[in-house]
């Protein structure tokens, strides 16, 4: 199978379950699952924006930081910038945080909620050199798109 038709079953069983859902939690875990348990991810994960920081929600892989200040590393920077940023080497990204050193490139997608605020961040790591591309851009931002009505302020 190739890395499109990964994402097209994921997403499939994405729309299944957020279609029996209703819970944000419940929703972002069963997302994270379905993602991770069909692609070649080291780790996947959500982190909310909260004030001046991110707090870890739902993921899959080994424990993370539960806390990234804003202002530093990719996944604020995809908060700031209000857009998905693909690192091919972290190690080369300034004021890059390393919740576990085997993490070698990245993928962090802004999720927004139905007022287009930068609700939290879809990240994602490999422990693999480049692995991210647009097809992964392309993917992870159209589930993006399917999480936006769970946030209701």
């Amino acid at each position: 199978m190739t890395k499109q038709d990964l994402y097209t079953a994921s997403i499939r069983e994405i729309e299944i379950r957020l279609a029996k859902g209703g819970d944000l939690i419940a929703d972002l875990g069963n997302t994270a699952a379905a993602l991770f348990k069909r692609l070649d991810f080291f780790w996947l994960g959500f982190y909310f924006v909260r004030g001046d920081k991110l707090v870890l929600g739902p993921f899959q892989g080994a424990p993370a930081c539960v806390f990234l200040q804003m202002g530093k590393g990719v996944c604020s920077a995809c908060v700031t910038e209000r857009k998905t940023i693909i690192v091919p080497d972290v190690h080369l990204f300034p004021g890059h945080v390393a919740c576990d050193p085997a993490s070698k490139s990245e993928i962090a997608v802004p999720i927004f909620d139905a007022q287009g605020r930068v609700a939290a961040v879809l990240d994602v790591d490999s422990d693999k050199l480049d692995m991210f591309d647009e097809t992964d851009r392309l993917n992870l931002e159209a589930v993006g798109e399917m999480l936006k009505p769970l946030w209701v302020r």
